[in-house]
């Protein structure tokens, strides 16, 4: 890049600087060359020449200077970028290479840093520029190794990326066995302890649950490990057609993978879906397990009651039977009874009067025998009220609605 100064800030810096004369000035040096000495144009040496100059120029010198010194400035910014870009070039050339500086098979320049002392010398007396060919060449490979470092940079962070992915699923994935596995053992063993208070957990029932899980966990692992050489077969047989297609000139593209990529999404996406109707179909198991638990519960309790209510039947048919044949035998004992009282009074009525001491006799044997009557026939309505009782009890058993019909 050149810039032209005006005549009169020519003029001006031709009389503090004599070598300062060109028509064009090369604003890319930095330094102006003499024979006998370097003169730096400086930020601080233009303005200390602004302020000597300030009583003697005009404005518009002012402000062709000050236009002078941006542009120097901008000028320097980008000599010092493009320094900066040779710079990182000759470092990655000489992490490369050791020692030298190459352009490749067609190369247009080389940079021996491992010259001798008098070729260094002979070099810095010399003025060498690169063309506008070689800074393109130079400007290029820099960009494609910046853009090399940049996708490495991308593959690693996405990698990295897909790790912590990784690593948070499988956190997610070990949080839901947790909880699946609290849930589990919080239904079988410990609501247990809760429903019945004060009783102690039973150790047998704990170490069969805890080994049911282990034998769980072992067939997971084997399964788990069965799958995992599986997809190593898969992956073998993958790698194998990727080389195949790769030597018959069929790679795939970075869109083919991206279509890939979109599909293994789509795909984890319905394994994720099918994992939480698993779960929650496995949680509704549960629920149904325990339902199914309570009415095994309720019909064992029912079982019980039949049969309590079976013997409660059985004994009071028994008291039933005992009741009747006492009736039939107090029946049997009153008939006999009223025979004899029959007899007693067809004897009362062709009875004479006997002496006193037969009267005297037959008195008291007629007490006793109404003592004895009395006596049967006390025991007649007391076993005809018990036997009211037992009716009445066996027809309400009978009536009930949720009454169970005895095993006969």
């Amino acid at each position: 890049m050149h810039y032209r100064c005006n005549s009169a800030a020519r003029d001006n810096l031709s009389h503090r600087f004599p070598y300062f004369v060109s028509e064009a000035v090369d604003v890319r040096m930095v330094a102006v060359y003499n024979p006998s000495c370097t003169v730096v144009f400086t930020l601080a040496t233009m303005a200390e020449d602004v302020e000597v100059l300030a009583e003697e120029v005009s404005e518009e010198y002012k402000r062709n200077l000050v236009e002078t010194v941006e542009d120097l400035r901008r000028s320097n910014a980008a000599l010092q970028a493009e320094t900066k870009m040779f710079e990182l070039f000759i470092r990655r050339q000489e992490a490369k290479d050791g020692s030298s500086l190459s352009d490749g098979p067609g190369g247009a320049f080389q940079l021996d840093m491992g010259m001798c002392c008098g070729r260094k010398a002979r070099l810095a007396q010399e003025k060498h520029r690169l063309t506008m060919e070689q800074k393109c060449d130079v400007a290029e490979r820099e960009y494609d190794a910046v853009r090399a470092d940049l996708q490495t940079l991308r593959h690693s962070s996405e990698r990295l990326l897909h790790s912590h992915k990784a690593t948070l699923e499988e956190a997610e994935i070990r949080l839901m066995e947790v909880k699946k596995a609290s849930y589990e053992f919080d239904r079988d063993v410990a609501k247990v302890v809760r429903e019945k208070n004060g009783i102690v957990m039973d150790a047998e029932k704990v170490v069969r649950y805890m080994m049911d899980r282990m034998k769980a966990k072992e067939a997971l692992i084997e399964k788990l490990r069965l799958k995992k050489g599986a997809l190593r077969v898969q992956k073998r047989k993958l790698e194998m057609q990727l080389r195949q297609k790769e030597e018959v000139g069929e790679a795939r593209h970075h869109v083919d993978f991206q279509q890939l990529k979109i599909k293994n999404t789509q795909y984890l996406q319905k394994i994720g879906t099918l994992n939480q109707d698993l779960l929650r179909l496995k949680l509704l198991a549960g629920s149904t397990q325990q339902i199914l638990h309570s009415h095994k519960s309720k019909l064992q309790q029912l079982i019980r009651e039949s049969k309590s209510l079976s013997n409660e039947i059985s004994s009071r048919d028994d008291i039933l039977a005992k009741m009747d044949q006492e009736t039939l035998q107090a029946e049997h004992e009153c008939a006999e009874a009223e025979a004899v009282n029959t007899q007693l009074r067809r004897q009362l009525e062709s009875f004479s009067v006997p002496p006193l001491l037969d009267y005297i006799k037959a008195k008291s044997v007629h007490g006793e025998l109404e003592q004895t009557l009395h006596s049967w026939e006390r025991k007649v309505d007391i076993a005809e009220m018990t036997l009211r009782n037992h009716t009445k009890a066996l027809e309400k058993l009978t009536l009930r609605p949720d009454a169970v019909t005895p095993p006969y």
